[in-house]
């Protein structure tokens, strides 16, 4: 079992959080805790496996109790935040403290948002428990159907494969731990670079945070991804939070779709959806690429662009936060190349230069 504590000055939130995660089997709410002083006098007598940490609340704000708290006795963490725009910046300093992950409070009264918000939030409570044992184990399947990417387009065929151009495209795939991990890969493309997509399994609301955040420390252009957007040669798009995205393709000119859909994979954005897409407009002029993060979301795909001829790398083991999906990949037969995090960047690079 893994034992959860909630620590959020509403009681709202610790009820619903507290039922969404009581429900699942694995999962145990040991406490709950209304702010940082009340959470510290209860792990005096219990230590939890993750927490999970609203950022404002009185006495005692998130980020004084994660910075406490990773000094003294570190525990996974889970960052909760209602206010994902106008907190941004508290949410990435909470990441740069040590927190392992960021879900949303729940939509009080939408009752679909609960219903797919629970396998998101169960999910982000297994892989944070994973992430401190380093250690993978296999997820334990909810109850809800796992679709693939069929529900959001059909499987690639012969007839819909690209031709092979001279211009490459890059595609991305990354999840727990890959906010750092897309960061190292980031730094390292020039601005010539060939067009990079990435979906990165994070909510709604945090991607325009995020890609604004990268595209000040990086070369390359990089920002939020909105539909019918060109895949230009030094800029990064990035799918935004809650829709998938797509690789599509119109002669010469690469472009994206920002599509609406059910979970795939259990994401949304979903790693499968953007790699099939992938495959059947780009084949043998992609290489993608698949990071650090738990469960299998990419591996059909992946392999799927292997079959048209993709080229395809994926993070090793010892680099990767969590060995999930890379694993998963590689398990498929999907993967051409294992590499080192901090050489992902210039083996791409040459690769697509050899083309």
């Amino acid at each position: 079992m893994i034992k959860v504590m909630i620590i959020d000055d509403s009681a709202v939130v610790r009820q619903t959080l507290g039922g969404i995660l009581s429900a699942e089997p694995d999962i145990e709410l040991i406490a709950t805790a209304s702010d940082p002083y009340d959470a510290a006098n209860k792990l005096r007598s219990i230590v939890p496996d993750v927490i999970i940490l609203d950022i404002e609340m009185p006495r005692m704000d998130g980020l004084t109790f994660l910075r406490k708290l990773m000094s003294q006795h570190p525990l996974p963490v889970i960052i909760c935040s209602s206010k994902a725009e106008e907190g941004s910046d508290n949410v990435f300093q909470a990441m740069q403290f040590g927190a392992v992950d960021i879900i949303q409070k729940p939509k009080i009264g939408t009752k679909q948002f609960l219903e797919e918000s629970k396998v998101m939030i169960s999910d982000a409570v297994r892989a944070a428990q994973l992430t401190a044992v380093k250690k993978i184990a296999a997820p334990i399947a909810a109850p809800q159907p796992k679709l693939t990417a069929d529900a959001v387009l059909p499987p690639p065929s012969h007839s819909h494969i690209a031709i092979e151009t001279t211009e490459s495209v890059v595609v991305v795939g990354a999840s727990t731990g890959g906010t750092e991990a897309l960061r190292v890969f980031l730094e390292k493309l020039p601005i010539d670079c060939p067009g990079v997509v990435i979906v990165q399994h994070m909510p709604e609301h945090f991607t325009a945070a995020f890609a604004q955040r990268l595209d000040g420390i990086c070369d390359v252009h990089i920002k939020e991804a909105s539909d019918n957007d060109t895949v230009l040669r030094g800029q990064v798009l990035i799918a935004p939070g809650n829709k998938h995205l797509l690789l599509k393709r119109s002669g010469a000119r690469y472009y994206v779709e920002v599509k609406d859909g059910p979970l795939v994979s259990r994401h949304r954005p979903s790693v499968d959806v953007l790699f099939r897409s992938t495959a059947r407009y780009a084949g043998k002029n992609a290489i993608g690429v698949i990071m650090t993060g738990m469960g299998d979301d990419g591996a059909k795909g992946m392999l799927e662009m292997k079959q048209a001829g993709a080229y395809n790398v994926a993070q090793d083991e010892r680099s990767c936060v969590v060995f999930g999906m890379p694993k998963e990949a590689i398990k498929a037969g999907a993967v051409d190349t294992t590499l080192p995090l901090d050489e992902i960047a210039d083996f791409v690079l040459k690769r697509s230069k050899s083309r």
